[in-house]
């Protein structure tokens, strides 16, 4: 089975430019984060007079036998227990805060890239993989909100942490941090290293995962077809690469990034073995008590612990901004091109449509229209046949603008559609399309979609229309049954009759048929043709159609082929001059 093409995934930007553009979001949280800080300040700093009352307490525990002040001791116990309770409960509130300021900032992320989605073109959604999609807008997005959420509070809390322990250590014996110090150039250039051969394998990870999604979502599309063609065994093969892949993306990532910690905690363990040597001397010489050398020990680990800490993190972060490059360059995306600063409302549209020696294709140099000249009257009901990748629905493209043509000019009522506002113009048409689209709500919902405080009258209208009334009626809730998720209760049929109701409740001058009546049976074709001449009667009609049957009425045919008109008029000429379409016509009937 065929699989759409990844997206190639660029070369991202720099670490800074993401994590500026991060904190362009965090910024609007501003004031919750200086209640974090001062927060982390204030636990931190009780975190750090601790150390120096349990050396007051050995002090008075080694005074000898006989000589320990209890009372003292007791004194110094206490407090050492108030402090630690206040450095605990600050780090547990700063959580809470990050975890809710996260939550926000996602919910913001996912808006702004889900706002970003409804202003790209068609062209974005036909080269990019709808699971990949789905991927930046969920998985990395919650890999960074996780890594604001949890890296963000360990990052201001080893911070304070670090500054207070060595300015601690500076104040009982600066030798010993003469001795702490000296390990601290090792640890950064590791660090830096490791960040530049960690974060190409986490950008290696977030792709994979993106292709790992959009084969999930394309072979979940596709389940029934897998099954009747009996293609499970070969799905799971390609599953099995696509899955491999990611598990070693993942693999390389996380292998390597995790050798960071033990790393920097052998180094640090090196500094403790110095220290503990050193304070040894000391202590013999008199230079230090037991006490001093004990407060030291204790802030040589509150000065390294963070530092073991942020080695172990700095592979989320890493991950994070990989995510983050991917979320951006969503958000950097090219969007359609602004409407001219002239540009103007189409409105009373009578429908006359003429394409003036169009010429596109969707890739350059890679011609599909070559110089198509037609014109479409107002009320009139033209047919677009011909064979696969003739070009019949790039011809539909063009007319709603999904694409702009590379030469030529299509005109609406005597104007340009460049020169009319998008969404006007697209307003001007109503759209059924061979791949019905429907959502999780009710019937009348899915009906009445696209034209505001719809009634149920109308709704009913439109319904009865189509012919599809009557099955509706048969449901549970009638015409409030709710559809599930893609129309998976219902028939591809009925979904297409859903979507024919919903076109004829449009108010609209224009009408897009591509292959409308695709899905349903000969019978309920010839009832929705028939409830069409009548609802078409005024409208400019544009039909592809591969069955020729359904357009024998059409008062003009234009056949196709490799991006020209080789043939128009209507059914009966055209089948006198015996030509392409005599011979698809009756290829057909044979």
């Amino acid at each position: 089975m065929a699989r759409r093409g990844m997206t190639e995934m660029k070369k991202p930007k720099d670490a800074r430019g993401t994590f500026r553009r991060l904190l362009s979001y965090i910024a609007d949280y501003k004031q919750i984060l200086l209640i974090a800080i001062v927060l982390s300040f204030i636990g931190n700093v009780c975190g750090l007079i601790s150390p120096s009352l349990a050396g007051k307490a050995i002090n008075e525990a080694a005074a000898g036998v006989g000589k320990v002040n209890m009372d003292q001791v007791k004194y110094y116990a206490f407090r050492m227990l108030i402090f630690y309770l206040i450095s605990s409960f600050t780090t547990i509130f700063i959580s809470i805060l990050m975890t809710i300021t996260s939550k926000n900032i996602a919910r913001k992320m996912r808006h702004d890239v889900f706002d970003k989605m409804m202003r790209l073109p068609v062209s974005y959604f036909d080269t990019n993989a709808a699971g990949d999609i789905i991927s930046r807008v969920s998985y990395d997005i919650d890999v960074v909100c996780t890594s604001l959420s949890t890296d963000v509070v360990h990052i201001m809390t080893s911070t304070v942490t670090v500054i207070g322990s060595f300015v601690m250590m500076l104040t009982i014996s600066p030798p010993l941090a003469l001795i702490v110090v000296l390990t601290l150039p090792f640890c950064i250039r590791f660090t830096v290293k490791m960040r530049k051969r960690t974060q190409p394998r986490y950008r290696r990870r977030s792709a994979s995962y993106g292709a790992l999604n959009g084969f999930v979502e394309e072979m979940l599309s596709g389940q029934k077809t897998i099954q009747a063609y009996a293609y499970g065994n070969k799905v799971c093969e390609d599953f099995d690469k696509v899955n491999t892949e990611a598990a070693e993306a993942y693999y390389a990532a996380d292998s390597l990034g995790s050798t960071i910690g033990p790393t920097m905690t052998m180094i640090n363990n090196l500094s403790l073995s110095l220290i503990a040597c050193f304070g040894s001397i000391f202590y013999m010489s008199g230079i230090a008590s037991l006490g001093q050398i004990s407060s030291f020990v204790l802030y040589s680990r509150r000065f390294t612990g963070p530092i073991n800490e942020i080695a172990n993190i700095i592979n989320e972060i890493f991950s994070a901004l990989s995510a983050a490059e991917r979320v951006f360059g969503m958000l950097d995306a090219a969007e359609e091109p602004e409407d001219d600063d002239n540009a103007v409302v189409l409105s009373n549209v009578k429908g006359n449509v003429e394409l003036q020696n169009v010429s596109f294709g969707y890739e350059p140099g890679k011609t599909i229209l070559h110089n198509l000249s037609l014109r479409a009257d107002a009320g009139k009901t033209i047919a677009i046949v011909g064979p696969t990748g003739g070009g019949k629905t790039t011809i539909i493209n063009l007319l709603m603008r999904f694409y702009d043509i590379d030469s030529g000019a299509i005109l609406v009522d005597g104007g340009d559609i460049r020169s009319y506002t998008r969404s006007s113009l697209r307003n001007a048409y109503a759209m059924v399309l061979q791949d019905t689209w429907v959502f999780n709500g009710t019937i009348f919902e899915n009906i009445a979609y696209g034209k505001e405080n719809a009634t149920m009258d109308e709704v009913i209208a439109a319904a009865k229309a189509a012919r599809i009334h009557s099955f509706i009626m048969q449901l549970p809730e009638g015409y409030q049954t709710v559809i599930s998720e893609d129309g998976g209760n219902i028939s591809k049929g009925q979904k297409q009759m859903l979507t024919i109701a919903r076109a004829m409740l449009y108010d609209s001058k224009m009408l897009i048929l591509d292959e409308a009546t695709s899905n349903v049976d000969t019978g309920t074709e010839r009832q929705i043709q028939a409830a069409m001449l009548q609802l078409m009667k005024g409208k400019t009609c544009f039909v592809i159609a591969h069955r020729l049957s359904t357009i024998r009425n059409a008062d003009r045919i234009l056949v196709v082929k490799n991006g020209d008109v080789i043939e128009q008029g209507n059914h009966t000429s055209l089948m006198a001059q015996k030509g392409f379409y005599h011979e698809l016509y009756s290829a057909q009937f044979e």
